[in-house]
Protein backbone atom coordinates (compact mmCIF):
# COMPACT_ATOMS: atom_id res chain seq x y z
CA UNK A 1 0.00 0.00 0.00
CA UNK A 2 1.31 3.64 -1.13
CA UNK A 3 2.19 5.56 2.12
CA UNK A 4 -0.12 8.65 3.72
CA UNK A 5 2.17 11.16 2.18
CA UNK A 6 1.71 9.68 -1.67
CA UNK A 7 -1.90 9.42 -0.91
CA UNK A 8 -2.19 12.76 0.18
CA UNK A 9 0.13 14.32 -2.63
CA UNK A 10 -2.44 12.33 -5.37
CA UNK A 11 -5.84 13.77 -3.82
CA UNK A 12 -4.36 17.31 -4.19
CA UNK A 13 -3.62 16.39 -7.74
CA UNK A 14 -6.81 15.41 -8.65
CA UNK A 15 -8.40 18.20 -7.25
CA UNK A 16 -6.67 20.60 -8.78
CA UNK A 17 -7.26 18.52 -12.05
CA UNK A 18 -11.09 19.09 -10.80
CA UNK A 19 -10.46 22.80 -10.54
CA UNK A 20 -9.28 22.58 -14.04
CA UNK A 21 -11.76 20.63 -15.98
CA UNK A 22 -14.69 22.56 -13.76
CA UNK A 23 -13.09 25.77 -15.23
CA UNK A 24 -13.30 24.22 -18.65
CA UNK A 25 -16.63 23.53 -18.38
CA UNK A 26 -17.79 26.63 -17.28
CA UNK A 27 -16.29 28.34 -20.27
CA UNK A 28 -17.45 25.46 -22.74
CA UNK A 29 -20.95 26.73 -21.47
CA UNK A 30 -20.44 29.95 -21.98
CA UNK A 31 -19.44 30.17 -25.55
CA UNK A 32 -22.04 27.68 -26.12
CA UNK A 33 -24.91 30.12 -25.22
CA UNK A 34 -23.45 32.46 -27.85
CA UNK A 35 -22.96 29.29 -30.23
CA UNK A 36 -26.45 27.96 -30.25
CA UNK A 37 -27.74 31.20 -29.77
CA UNK A 38 -26.37 32.59 -33.66
CA UNK A 39 -27.44 28.81 -34.73
CA UNK A 40 -31.11 29.03 -33.89
CA UNK A 41 -31.31 32.67 -35.18
CA UNK A 42 -30.08 31.65 -38.51
CA UNK A 43 -32.02 28.63 -38.76
CA UNK A 44 -35.10 29.72 -40.03
CA UNK A 45 -33.44 31.69 -42.38
CA UNK A 46 -31.75 28.85 -43.65
CA UNK A 47 -35.21 27.50 -43.77
CA UNK A 48 -37.19 30.35 -45.85
CA UNK A 49 -34.11 30.99 -47.89
CA UNK A 50 -34.77 26.82 -49.24
CA UNK A 51 -38.38 27.69 -49.65
CA UNK A 52 -38.23 30.97 -51.56
CA UNK A 53 -35.43 29.07 -53.49
CA UNK A 54 -37.82 26.31 -54.47
CA UNK A 55 -40.78 27.98 -55.04
CA UNK A 56 -38.50 30.12 -58.05
CA UNK A 57 -36.90 26.83 -59.27
CA UNK A 58 -40.50 25.82 -59.58
CA UNK A 59 -41.24 28.97 -61.89
CA UNK A 60 -38.16 28.46 -64.05
CA UNK A 61 -37.65 27.57 -67.19
CA UNK A 62 -33.49 27.89 -67.07
CA UNK A 63 -32.67 23.39 -67.36
CA UNK A 64 -28.98 24.66 -67.75
CA UNK A 65 -27.54 26.12 -65.09
CA UNK A 66 -24.08 24.70 -64.64
CA UNK A 67 -24.75 23.91 -60.59
CA UNK A 68 -27.63 22.28 -61.27
CA UNK A 69 -26.33 19.49 -63.67
CA UNK A 70 -24.28 16.49 -62.79
CA UNK A 71 -21.21 15.20 -64.14
CA UNK A 72 -21.51 12.53 -67.09
CA UNK A 73 -18.35 10.78 -65.16
CA UNK A 74 -17.43 11.38 -61.36
CA UNK A 75 -13.54 11.39 -61.24
CA UNK A 76 -12.74 13.85 -58.53
CA UNK A 77 -14.39 14.35 -55.44
CA UNK A 78 -14.09 17.84 -52.94
CA UNK A 79 -14.78 17.33 -49.54
CA UNK A 80 -15.26 19.66 -47.15
CA UNK A 81 -14.14 18.49 -43.63
CA UNK A 82 -15.28 19.98 -40.48
CA UNK A 83 -13.70 19.45 -37.87
CA UNK A 84 -12.69 21.20 -34.18
CA UNK A 85 -9.21 23.14 -33.43
CA UNK A 86 -8.68 21.62 -29.81
CA UNK A 87 -9.20 18.02 -28.03
CA UNK A 88 -10.92 17.35 -24.77
CA UNK A 89 -14.62 17.22 -26.20
CA UNK A 90 -15.09 13.81 -25.64
CA UNK A 91 -15.48 11.23 -28.96
CA UNK A 92 -17.04 14.98 -31.23
CA UNK A 93 -13.69 14.61 -33.35
CA UNK A 94 -13.08 10.98 -33.82
CA UNK A 95 -17.12 10.59 -34.88
CA UNK A 96 -16.37 13.34 -37.32
CA UNK A 97 -13.26 11.95 -38.58
CA UNK A 98 -15.03 7.98 -38.78
CA UNK A 99 -17.89 9.53 -40.77
CA UNK A 100 -15.73 11.25 -43.30
CA UNK A 101 -12.89 8.24 -43.15
CA UNK A 102 -16.00 5.54 -44.20
CA UNK A 103 -17.52 7.86 -46.99
CA UNK A 104 -13.73 8.36 -48.47
CA UNK A 105 -13.23 4.56 -48.70
CA UNK A 106 -16.75 4.18 -50.34
CA UNK A 107 -15.63 6.81 -53.00
CA UNK A 108 -12.03 4.64 -53.40
CA UNK A 109 -14.27 1.91 -53.95
CA UNK A 110 -15.61 3.66 -57.10
CA UNK A 111 -11.81 4.84 -58.40
CA UNK A 112 -12.42 8.26 -57.50
CA UNK A 113 -10.21 10.68 -56.72
CA UNK A 114 -10.37 12.64 -53.02
CA UNK A 115 -9.56 16.12 -51.94
CA UNK A 116 -9.96 18.06 -49.26
CA UNK A 117 -10.62 21.22 -47.30
CA UNK A 118 -10.12 21.42 -43.96
CA UNK A 119 -11.43 23.70 -41.28
CA UNK A 120 -9.65 22.69 -38.28
CA UNK A 121 -6.43 21.13 -37.21
CA UNK A 122 -8.01 18.11 -36.03
CA UNK A 123 -9.51 16.87 -39.59
CA UNK A 124 -6.08 18.52 -40.99
CA UNK A 125 -3.92 16.28 -39.04
CA UNK A 126 -6.39 13.30 -39.72
CA UNK A 127 -5.72 14.23 -43.38
CA UNK A 128 -2.17 14.21 -43.25
CA UNK A 129 -1.64 11.31 -41.84
CA UNK A 130 -3.83 9.61 -44.48
CA UNK A 131 -1.51 11.42 -46.98
CA UNK A 132 -4.89 12.69 -48.53
CA UNK A 133 -4.47 15.94 -50.76
CA UNK A 134 -5.51 19.05 -49.00
CA UNK A 135 -6.28 22.20 -51.11
CA UNK A 136 -7.30 24.71 -48.44
CA UNK A 137 -7.03 24.32 -44.44
CA UNK A 138 -8.79 27.10 -42.49
CA UNK A 139 -7.88 26.57 -38.66
CA UNK A 140 -9.21 28.77 -35.59
CA UNK A 141 -12.52 29.08 -36.96
CA UNK A 142 -14.72 26.11 -35.65
CA UNK A 143 -15.32 27.08 -32.12
CA UNK A 144 -14.56 30.62 -32.49
CA UNK A 145 -16.37 33.58 -33.82
CA UNK A 146 -16.77 33.70 -37.60
CA UNK A 147 -18.93 35.93 -39.76
CA UNK A 148 -20.24 35.08 -43.21
CA UNK A 149 -17.55 36.06 -44.98
CA UNK A 150 -15.99 33.00 -44.40
CA UNK A 151 -18.19 30.54 -45.89
CA UNK A 152 -19.01 32.74 -48.86
CA UNK A 153 -15.08 32.84 -49.82
CA UNK A 154 -15.29 28.84 -49.35
CA UNK A 155 -17.68 28.58 -51.18
CA UNK A 156 -17.02 30.58 -54.26
CA UNK A 157 -13.61 28.78 -54.59
CA UNK A 158 -15.92 25.77 -54.39
CA UNK A 159 -17.75 26.97 -57.28
CA UNK A 160 -14.97 27.87 -59.45
CA UNK A 161 -13.25 24.77 -58.76
CA UNK A 162 -16.67 22.94 -60.00
CA UNK A 163 -16.95 25.07 -62.90
CA UNK A 164 -13.53 24.96 -63.99
CA UNK A 165 -13.91 21.30 -63.60
CA UNK A 166 -11.53 20.66 -60.94
CA UNK A 167 -13.99 19.07 -58.75
CA UNK A 168 -16.97 16.56 -59.95
CA UNK A 169 -19.13 16.83 -56.89
CA UNK A 170 -18.28 18.73 -53.87
CA UNK A 171 -19.91 17.29 -50.71
CA UNK A 172 -19.34 18.53 -46.86
CA UNK A 173 -18.85 16.92 -43.61
CA UNK A 174 -20.52 18.41 -40.61
CA UNK A 175 -21.63 17.62 -36.94
CA UNK A 176 -25.90 18.47 -36.77
CA UNK A 177 -26.60 19.93 -33.34
CA UNK A 178 -29.82 18.42 -31.92
CA UNK A 179 -29.24 18.63 -28.40
CA UNK A 180 -26.84 18.61 -25.48
CA UNK A 181 -26.23 15.27 -25.74
CA UNK A 182 -26.73 14.21 -29.77
CA UNK A 183 -24.76 15.45 -32.17
CA UNK A 184 -24.43 13.62 -35.50
CA UNK A 185 -22.19 13.10 -38.10
CA UNK A 186 -23.66 14.06 -41.25
CA UNK A 187 -22.44 13.74 -44.95
CA UNK A 188 -24.36 16.27 -47.29
CA UNK A 189 -23.60 17.03 -50.69
CA UNK A 190 -22.89 20.67 -51.97
CA UNK A 191 -22.56 20.16 -55.36
CA UNK A 192 -24.38 20.07 -57.89
CA UNK A 193 -26.70 20.92 -56.32
CA UNK A 194 -29.45 18.50 -55.56
CA UNK A 195 -32.77 18.65 -56.77
CA UNK A 196 -34.56 21.85 -55.35
CA UNK A 197 -37.84 20.51 -54.30
CA UNK A 198 -40.75 22.70 -53.19
CA UNK A 199 -41.68 22.44 -48.91
CA UNK A 200 -44.95 20.54 -48.46
CA UNK A 201 -47.12 22.62 -46.38
CA UNK A 202 -49.94 21.59 -44.57
CA UNK A 203 -52.54 24.10 -45.55
CA UNK A 204 -53.91 25.55 -41.93
CA UNK A 205 -56.20 28.54 -41.51
CA UNK A 206 -52.88 30.90 -42.15
CA UNK A 207 -51.98 29.30 -44.98
CA UNK A 208 -54.88 28.73 -47.04
CA UNK A 209 -53.43 32.03 -49.13
CA UNK A 210 -49.65 32.03 -50.14
CA UNK A 211 -48.49 35.15 -51.37
CA UNK A 212 -46.67 34.71 -55.23
CA UNK A 213 -43.24 35.93 -55.90
CA UNK A 214 -43.05 38.51 -58.12
CA UNK A 215 -39.76 38.58 -59.45
CA UNK A 216 -38.10 41.68 -60.86
CA UNK A 217 -35.33 40.45 -63.09
CA UNK A 218 -36.19 37.75 -64.47
CA UNK A 219 -37.07 34.71 -62.51
CA UNK A 220 -34.15 32.89 -64.43
CA UNK A 221 -31.94 35.86 -63.71
CA UNK A 222 -32.96 35.87 -60.34
CA UNK A 223 -32.18 31.86 -59.41
CA UNK A 224 -28.77 32.15 -60.96
CA UNK A 225 -28.07 35.24 -58.33
CA UNK A 226 -29.15 32.40 -55.56
CA UNK A 227 -28.04 29.50 -56.19
CA UNK A 228 -24.29 30.33 -55.21
CA UNK A 229 -25.72 32.31 -52.14
CA UNK A 230 -27.35 29.11 -51.00
CA UNK A 231 -24.18 27.12 -51.18
CA UNK A 232 -23.05 30.12 -48.77
CA UNK A 233 -25.78 29.40 -46.85
CA UNK A 234 -25.44 26.31 -46.57
CA UNK A 235 -21.63 25.87 -45.43
CA UNK A 236 -21.95 28.80 -42.96
CA UNK A 237 -25.28 26.86 -41.48
CA UNK A 238 -22.84 23.87 -41.45
CA UNK A 239 -20.17 25.93 -39.59
CA UNK A 240 -22.36 27.47 -37.06
CA UNK A 241 -23.68 23.90 -36.16
CA UNK A 242 -20.50 22.60 -36.20
CA UNK A 243 -19.20 24.87 -33.82
CA UNK A 244 -22.58 24.34 -31.62
CA UNK A 245 -21.86 20.98 -30.94
CA UNK A 246 -18.26 21.15 -30.04
CA UNK A 247 -19.07 23.15 -27.02
CA UNK A 248 -21.64 21.36 -26.19
CA UNK A 249 -19.26 18.40 -26.38
CA UNK A 250 -16.59 19.66 -24.80
CA UNK A 251 -18.89 21.05 -21.38
CA UNK A 252 -20.04 17.22 -21.48
CA UNK A 253 -16.80 15.86 -21.53
CA UNK A 254 -15.53 18.31 -18.73
CA UNK A 255 -18.45 17.36 -16.63
CA UNK A 256 -17.64 13.81 -17.46
CA UNK A 257 -14.03 14.55 -16.19
CA UNK A 258 -15.50 16.65 -13.24
CA UNK A 259 -17.79 13.68 -11.77
CA UNK A 260 -14.30 11.41 -12.48
CA UNK A 261 -12.70 13.61 -10.18
CA UNK A 262 -15.29 13.23 -7.37
CA UNK A 263 -15.02 9.27 -7.79
CA UNK A 264 -11.14 9.34 -7.54
CA UNK A 265 -10.92 12.07 -4.37
CA UNK A 266 -14.17 9.33 -2.51
CA UNK A 267 -11.35 6.53 -3.63
CA UNK A 268 -8.27 7.99 -2.89
CA UNK A 269 -9.69 9.10 0.67
CA UNK A 270 -10.89 6.02 1.63
CA UNK A 271 -7.49 4.93 0.82
CA UNK A 272 -5.96 7.33 2.94
CA UNK A 273 -8.21 6.47 6.04
CA UNK A 274 -7.71 3.07 5.79
CA UNK A 275 -3.62 3.52 5.41
CA UNK A 276 -4.27 6.05 8.58
CA UNK A 277 -5.84 4.00 10.40
CA UNK A 278 -3.39 1.13 10.23
CA UNK A 279 -0.58 3.07 10.68
CA UNK A 280 -2.37 3.96 14.10
CA UNK A 281 -3.20 0.63 14.72
CA UNK A 282 0.65 -0.33 14.27
CA UNK A 283 1.84 2.25 16.07
CA UNK A 284 -0.59 1.14 19.11
CA UNK A 285 0.63 -2.67 18.76
CA UNK A 286 4.66 -1.16 19.28
CA UNK A 287 3.19 0.73 22.38
CA UNK A 288 1.47 -1.75 24.06
CA UNK A 289 4.38 -4.68 23.04
CA UNK A 290 7.10 -1.99 24.50
CA UNK A 291 4.78 -1.88 27.54
CA UNK A 292 4.19 -5.49 27.98
CA UNK A 293 7.92 -5.97 28.00
CA UNK A 294 8.75 -3.28 30.40
CA UNK A 295 6.06 -4.83 32.72
CA UNK A 296 8.05 -8.34 32.22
Amino acid sequence: MASLKEIKSQISGVKKTKQITRAMNMVAASKLRGAQGAMDAFRPYAKKFAEVLGNIAEKSTNETSPLLIPKEEVNNVHVVMLTSDRGLCGGFNTHLIEKTEAFINELKGRDVEVSLTNFGKKGRDWTRKEKLTIVEQYLDVVGAKFGFAVASSVGQKLIEGYLFGDYDEVHIVYSEFRSMANQIPVVKQLLPIPVIEKPEIVETEDTRYLPEHICEPSVDDLLNIMLPKSIYIQIYHALLETSTSEHAARMRAMDNATKACDDMIDSLTLTFNKARQQTITMELMDIVGGAEALRG
